[in-house]
């Protein structure tokens, strides 16, 4: 599997991608908001069997923050329920596609329905290597740098002058987050901010922010988003590599 690294390719190996729009986009249609997810979870089967046919290599969906408990206890159970349905209905043609799923983020405040979901889709997938599909649920950035930078504090050598580079390694370790930085994140929904979503990962990843909701994103919009990528040039603090090779 390609890994996500800072480099000058067209595509972003990690694509992270917060999905907003579902209820703005059933309230549009006098719908619950029930209906709005719904539609969501079809947008996710189009992203997921679009991503590894474009070059994607990780691709990072926010699912469900863990400030939206605050949302009500109605919508909340909707959610969990289509996560836990989308788990059981799509481990196998995950599995047969080569999609590796798993799941980041706190489970010990979800239902013993849905962790069983996920046992059940992360051992049938283990094995993917054409897609790593990772779904944040009950996820806060901030609280996982807080649980990360605990983890390396303890086990901080007394000798050893802290500096970014080893406490990246530590917080790395600590958060298992083998796909390394976000490359391009995408924001659906029109809000243009980051929502407590991959903060860490996130440091120099490229930011798209479209007016589409989540439930009408697809293969074309994922495109669009990839050719604009394209379009940027990373420099991640230095100088771009023509003014460099004036400048030398």
């Amino acid at each position: 599997m390609m890994q996500s690294t800072f480099s000058s390719q067209p595509t972003p190996a990690h694509l992270a991608i917060i999905m907003d729009g579902n209820g703005r986009w059933a309230a549009a249609r006098a719908w619950p908001r029930a209906r709005g997810h719904l539609a969501g979870i079809a947008a996710v089967r189009r992203v997921v069997e679009a991503a590894p046919r474009l070059g994607i290599a990780t691709l990072t969906l926010y699912v469900f923050s863990a400030d939206n408990w605050r949302r009500p206890a109605p919508e909340v159970n909707a959610i969990f329920e289509l996560l836990r349905a989308y788990l059981e209905s799509e481990r196998g043609p995950l599995a047969r596609a080569g999609v590796r799923c798993s799941l980041i983020g706190r489970r010990d405040r979800l239902s013993a329905a849905l962790l069983d979901a996920v046992a059940a889709a992360e051992s049938a997938t283990r094995a993917g290597d054409r897609l790593w599909l990772r779904l944040a649920v009950d996820y806060s950035g901030r609280d996982d740098i807080a649980r990360a930078a605990a983890a390396a504090a303890s086990r901080w050598a007394p000798n050893v002058a802290p500096n970014r580079d080893l406490m990246a390694r530590l917080i790395a370790s600590s958060l298992e987050r083998e796909p390394g930085p976000v490359d391009l994140l995408i924001r659906t929904g029109a809000e243009r901010r980051l929502s407590d979503f991959l903060l860490w990962e996130c440091a120099y990843a490229e930011l798209l922010f479209t007016r589409t909701l989540w439930p009408d994103f697809g293969r074309p919009h994922l495109r669009r988003a990839l050719a604009a990528f394209a379009r940027r040039q990373r420099r991640f603090g230095a100088l771009p590599e023509a003014a460099s090779e004036q400048t030398a």
